[in-house]
């Protein structure tokens, strides 16, 4: 029997791991040769884990469903998530799997990852409790390409969100092997909001511009936003592109986790009945804060000292 009672307005379900963030490297890395990184930082990671832990910092009653080892890094998973109000109480451990880490090497505005899946590739449909997730307002769900072995029932995941009463989210981020073979027909009409950024959606839908890309899918697409760094981002209504430009940061300490506020941003509003410019504006705001302080999450501590960064940096409140 479905629970009809909504505790959460979020239910995340995603990948987990932590970052090993190397930062102030100088050159890319050569067999054989060997790097002095000026700063290192072990943190939360996973788009889908930033997410949550932003969007619960911004005041959002956000729980998680995923998959972890039984290790130190499953500790600090689940110590960040917790120490955010996150619900943990669905995300499974397993004795059998360790945990995946990403080595996140910085280059000025850019970086360059290496991850080891660890239990993201065992995480499957099977695993989630669709009972808890129906006492949710809303499903995000990020990194299918990084979890095999939920990718191929996206559509019946989404699906059944939307029976449930859901609305839902999606942000696919990178491919790893490039193949970008999602089933977009079938999946995008049960996604509410499509969060690629603008590499990723021309590589999804196989065109060479946003124009392009919006009119091969908009037959089955609802809410588009395309992020796009500096430039800002780009949302489709179902009727009009328009563009919301960047927040400018000019003292970048790193971009880890920037798109993944900006999605925590967009959500917070999006469900809180916000025009849709409003989404995109407040959007633009949690990705820029984001990138004042090291890792996805270091900007996002408390509504307090949210208000007080975004304030001093950019001259509004965020929460």
């Amino acid at each position: 029997m479905i629970a009809s009672e909504k505790k959460f307005d979020v239910c995340v379900i995603g990948e987990l791991n932590v970052d090993i963030i190397l930062n102030d490297i100088g050159n890319l890395p050569q067999v054989g040769k060997e790097l002095m990184a000026g700063y290192m930082e072990v943190t939360l990671g996973s788009s889908s884990a930033i997410f949550a832990s932003n969007l619960s910092a911004l005041g959002t009653s956000v729980a998680f469903i995923g998959k972890i080892g039984e290790d130190n890094f499953a500790r600090v998973v689940i110590d960040s998530l917790s120490a955010r109000n996150v619900d943990t109480s669905r995300i499974i451990s397993s004795a059998k799997l360790n945990t995946g880490a990403t080595i996140v090497l910085v280059y000025d505005q850019d970086r360059a990852n290496i991850t080891y899946p660890g239990a993201m590739y065992d995480f499957k449909i099977a695993d989630i409790d669709f009972n808890f997730l129906s006492r949710a307002k809303h499903m995000h769900f990020a990194t299918c390409f990084m979890q095999p072995g939920i990718k191929k029932d996206l559509p019946s995941l989404f699906s059944r969100a939307r029976e449930l009463g859901l609305t839902t989210s999606l942000d696919t981020q990178w491919d790893p092997d490039e193949k970008w073979d999602l089933p977009l027909d079938q999946l995008l009409p049960n996604v509410d909001i499509f969060l690629p950024n603008m590499q990723e959606f021309k590589y999804l839908t196989h065109s060479n511009s946003l124009g392009e890309g919006i009119e091969k899918i908009r037959d089955h697409a609802n809410l588009i936003v395309v992020k796009n760094g500096n430039d800002g981002a780009y949302g489709w209504d179902g009727t009009h592109i328009v563009h919301q430009p960047a927040f400018i940061n000019n003292n970048v300490i790193d971009t880890v986790g920037a798109g993944d506020s900006f999605d925590a941003g967009f959500i917070r509003d999006f469900i809180g009945g916000k025009p849709f410019l409003k989404c995109l504006e407040t959007g633009a705001l949690a990705g820029a804060l984001n990138t004042t302080m090291a890792g996805g999450t270091g900007a996002f501590r408390d509504p307090e000292t949210i208000n007080k960064l975004s304030i001093d940096r950019f001259g509004r409140p965020l929460v």
